[in-house]
């Protein structure tokens, strides 16, 4: 059935000058029993609220307020439609409240990720999400492990991929892949002329290439080493991998580094695998991981699914 001139389409267009601000503004007149008083609560000008008050009774045909020296008052007409603004300034925050708790659903979701999985898995998992759900948005960053732990404790991510040994006891933990730690050297290195592997001892006595304390790959060599005392006092201990590789590279010294971030340097010939013994335990599991406490929101839980179809195929 057709709309007549003065049906519901014509009170549809008839309430479309209406703003928040306005609404906002009649209600604080009402609390506050001033204009003056109204507007430094929402941190606006006398003469603007004035004259926003003015646009509206304009826009109604109704007169709002009772103006004297003393200050403002609601006429009847002014307290009936502030009372109808409360329940539209309601609504309109539960709409905010939703709207913005459907954006964190769908679309925003806050990574933090051990460096060599923010390095070398976490962007073929990123594409493949981008893929699936194109209207998430990543933010990542990029830490070691104890600072991803530190950021979710935080509520700075909403997930978080270590490497490291070690879970939180009030963490939950799901396997996204494995990896192993490698010792490698320069190809003129004396370990490349060796006819046995490496021991446990000769590894914690001598002073290597390592990433910083608190790196899950760092975490992974000291648990290894824990029965000989080592490791030895790095020779160069940086927070990034590739000064690590391009120092091996050259000779300065070992290094202990994730067969992910090497396995270029390793196929190129650049740098040599040392074989190790059998008592090393340098293979590690790598995890996703959060609180206890919380649900992963819908994007975390997309991200996560990707992660474990990819492991076998990633690592």
């Amino acid at each position: 059935m057709a709309s007549s001139p003065g049906g519901p389409r014509a009170t549809r267009s008839a309430i479309r000058p209406f703003n928040l601000h306005s609404l906002e503004l009649l209600v604080a007149v009402e609390e506050t029993g001033s204009i003056s008083q109204a507007a430094a609560e929402l941190s606006i000008s006398q003469p603007t609220a004035s004259a926003r008050m003015t646009t509206l009774e304009r826009q109604l045909g109704l007169r709002l307020l009772e103006r004297s020296t003393s200050g403002s008052k609601l006429t009847p007409a002014g307290l009936l439609f502030a009372a109808w603004a409360r329940d539209v300034l309601s609504q309109a925050q539960t709409l905010a409240d939703s709207l913005a708790a459907l954006q964190v659903k769908q679309g925003n979701l806050r990574v933090a990720a051990s460096l060599t999985l923010a390095e070398y898995l976490l962007p073929r998992w990123l594409i493949a999400l981008r893929q699936l759900h194109p209207t998430t948005h990543v933010e990542l960053k990029v830490a070691n492990s104890h600072q991803v732990i530190e950021a979710l404790l935080q509520a700075e991510a909403d997930i978080g991929f270590t490497e490291s040994p070690f879970v939180p006891r009030d963490f939950r933990s799901a396997l996204v892949g494995r990896d192993r730690l490698v010792v490698v050297t320069a190809p003129d290195h004396p370990w490349t002329r060796r006819s046995t592997p490496l021991t446990g001892a000769e590894l914690a006595e001598t002073p290597l290439l390592l990433r910083e304390s608190g790196s899950g790959t760092r975490e992974t060599l000291e648990r290894a080493l824990r029965p000989w005392h080592g490791p030895s006092v790095p020779l160069l201990e940086l927070g990034s991998t590739g000064p690590l590789r391009s120092a091996a590279t050259q000779g300065a010294a070992p290094a202990v580094l994730s067969e992910l971030a090497v396995v270029d340097d390793l196929a190129a010939g650049r740098l040599v695998e040392i074989p190790v013994a059998d008592d090393l335990p340098l293979a590690r599991q790598l995890r996703a991981i959060w609180p206890s406490r919380l649900e992963l929101c819908e994007s975390a839980r997309h991200l996560l699914e990707v992660a474990a179809r990819r492991s076998s195929r990633s690592v």
